[in-house]
C-alpha cells in the first residue's frame, strides 16, 4: 500500500504550528521554575486567564465585584484599625519623621510586585517587621495601608492605572491589625527583648489575617474555592515566613539608627528588577500559550473540516479528558499534555481518505487498517513541528492501546501506555459511545456507563474509568450530547 501523505494544506498548518512551537518553548526559558504550587490544580487554560486578567488588572476600572470588596474589606479596615489605633496602649512615642520614613520606604517596597494568578504580593514583610518597632504598635495598621496605596500612585500618574487603585491598596493592610494588637498588648518590647513566642504569634496572626481577606477577594472577584486559594497563596506565605527574619534583623539596626531603614532601597529596587524580568516573562508566556493553543484548535478545525463528527467529537473529549486529568490530581505539566493530547489525539484523519472517514455504514478489514493508521500519521505530523508537540505525538500514536496489551499501533499494555493516552481513550470511548454516527444511534448514558465499567481492566485502564465515572456524575449529565 502507498503511504498515505497529507495533501499540501495540511502542511501549511503543520508549518504555521512548528513556528509558534518553537517560539513557545523559547518562552519558557526562566517560566520553568516558577513555583509548582502556582500552577497547579487547574488546567493550562484556565491558569493562563487568570495571569492576564492579573497583568492587566491594574489598567483597568474597578469591576463591580471589586467595589463591592473596597466597601467591605477596605471599611472593615478603616473601623477597626482606627479603634486599633484609638484603644489600645501605644507604649511609644510618636515621631512623624520615622512615620514618613515608613510610609516611603513601603511605597517602595509596595511597588515590587510579582505577579501571581489572584493579583500580585509584594515583600513589603521586609517593612512592616521595623515598623512594628519602631513605631507605636497600635498605629502600623494605618501607616501601612497609607504606604501600599501610596506606592500605586506613580502608576495613576503615569495612566498604567486607574485613580481608584491606590484605594485597594489601602484596604489590604488589614494583616497587619493582628500584629500591631499582639505586641501592643506585649508592651511593644525592642526586638531584642521580645519573647520568640511573641514574635511567632505575631506573624502567624498576619498570616492568618491576610488568608482571611484574600479569601474574601477572590471568592468575590475570581470565584474561587478554599482550596485553590490555599494552593494559590501558600508559596506567597512561604516567602513572607522566609523574609520575616530578616525583617526583624533590619529592626534590630533601626530601632536605634532609624534611618538604617533606607538600607532597605537598594535590595527592593534589585527585586524590583527582577518582578518586572517575571513580569515580562509571563506576558510573553500567556501570550504564547494562547498563540500555541489557538494554533492547535485551527488545525483541528481542518480536521472538522473534512469530518463534522471528529471536530465536534475532538471538542468534547479535551474537556472531559481536563476534568478527569483534574480528578486523578496530576500536576500541571500533565494536564497540559492531556489538554492537547485530547485536543488533537484525530489529527491523523486528515491523511485518511474522506471516502472512508464519512462511509455511511461499517468499514470492511482494508479500510479498518487504513483508519488505523491516523495515529501513526497523527504522530508523524506532530514529530514534524517539534519542541511540546513530540510529547504529545507519543500520546496521539498510543490513544488506542489497550489495557490488556491488544489494542494498537505498539501493543502496549498496563502501565506502559502513557497516562494522558489512557485518560483521552476512556474519554474517547465515552464520546464515541454517547454520540450518534452515521451507522449507529448514540447509546444512553446509562448504558455507556454500563460499557465503561465493563471494559474497565481490559480495554480501559480502571483507575481511570472510576475517575471518569465520577466526574461524569457529579457533572449530572454528560458533556457530549447525544445526536
Amino acid at each position: 500500500m502507498p503511504a498515505i501523505v497529507p495533501p499540501s494544506p495540511r502542511k501549511n498548518f503543520v508549518k504555521r504550528l512548528k513556528i509558534t512551537a518553537t517560539a513557545f518553548d523559547s518562552g519558557l526559558v526562566g517560566i520553568s521554575r516558577l513555583p509548582e504550587s502556582v500552577s497547579r490544580a487547574r488546567p493550562r487554560a484556565r491558569q493562563d486567564e487568570l495571569i492576564s486578567d492579573s497583568l492587566k488588572r491594574d489598567a483597568t476600572p474597578l469591576t463591580s465585584d471589586e467595589r463591592r470588596v473596597l466597601a467591605v474589606v477596605g471599611g472593615s479596615f478603616l473601623v477597626i484599625a482606627t479603634a486599633t489605633a484609638i484603644y489600645m496602649p501605644w507604649h511609644r512615642a510618636l515621631s512623624w519623621s520615622e512615620v514618613f520614613l515608613v510610609v516611603a520606604v513601603l511605597a517602595v517596597a509596595s511597588r515590587t510586585r510579582f505577579v501571581t494568578e489572584a493579583g500580585h504580593t509584594a515583600p513589603i514583610v521586609l517593612v512592616t517587621v521595623p515598623a512594628l518597632f519602631m513605631l507605636p504598635p497600635p498605629i502600623v495598621p494605618l501607616v501601612t495601608g497609607v504606604g501600599l496605596a501610596l506606592g500605586r500612585v506613580p502608576d495613576v500618574l503615569t495612566r498604567r492605572s486607574t485613580p481608584a487603585r491606590p484605594l485597594l491598596g489601602f484596604a489590604s493592610a488589614g494583616f497587619m491589625i493582628g500584629p500591631a494588637i499582639i505586641l501592643s498588648l506585649a508592651g511593644a518590647p525592642a526586638p531584642t527583648a521580645t519573647a520568640v513566642w511573641i514574635l511567632v504569634a505575631a506573624l502567624a496572626s498576619q498570616l492568618l489575617l491576610d488568608m482571611a481577606i484574600s479569601s474574601v477577594r477572590e471568592a468575590l472577584v475570581l470565584g474561587m474555592t478554599a482550596r485553590q486559594q490555599l494552593t494559590e497563596g501558600l508559596w506567597v506565605y512561604k516567602i513572607d515566613i522566609a523574609l520575616a527574619p530578616v525583617g526583624l534583623l533590619i529592626a534590630i539596626a533601626a530601632t536605634d539608627v532609624p534611618w538604617s531603614l533606607l538600607l532597605l532601597v537598594p535590595l527592593l529596587l534589585l527585586m524590583h528588577y527582577f518582578s518586572d524580568e517575571r513580569r515580562r516573562r509571563l506576558e510573553q508566556m500567556t501570550e504564547l500559550n494562547a498563540a500555541y493553543r489557538g494554533t492547535a484548535m485551527v488545525l483541528g478545525d481542518v480536521v472538522e473540516s473534512d469530518d463534522a463528527y471528529t471536530g465536534e467529537h475532538s471538542r468534547g473529549v479535551v474537556q472531559l479528558a481536563l476534568e478527569v486529568a483534574q480528578e486523578l490530581r496530576l500536576d500541571e505539566q500533565t494536564c497540559r499534555r492531556v489538554d492537547f493530547g485530547a485536543m488533537l489525539h484525530d489529527v491523523g484523519k486528515v491523511a485518511i481518505p474522506k471516502e472512508i472517514i464519512n462511509k455511511p455504514g461499517p468499514l470492511d478489514p482494508d479500510e479498518w487498517d487504513i483508519v488505523k493508521t491516523h495515529t501513526t500519521e497523527g504522530q508523524r505530523m506532530l514529530d514534524q513541528v517539534g519542541g511540546l508537540m513530540r510529547n504529545i505525538g507519543l500520546i496521539v500514536r498510543a490513544h488506542h492501546e489497550r489495557w490488556d496489551g491488544t489494542g494498537y499501533p505498539d501493543g502496549l499494555r498496563g502501565d506502559e501506555i502513557p497516562i494522558e493516552a489512557r485518560i483521552v481513550s476512556a474519554c474517547d470511548t465515552w464520546s464515541a459511545m454517547t454520540t450518534t454516527r452515521s451507522y449507529r444511534i448514540a447509546m444512553s448514558r446509562e448504558a455507556a456507563m454500563a460499557e465503561l465499567q465493563s471494559a474497565a481492566g481490559t480495554q480501559l485502564d480502571p483507575t481511570v474509568v472510576d475517575a471518569l465515572i465520577r466526574v461524569i456524575v457529579r457533572n449530572g449529565d454528560h458533556r457530549v450530547a447525544a445526536r
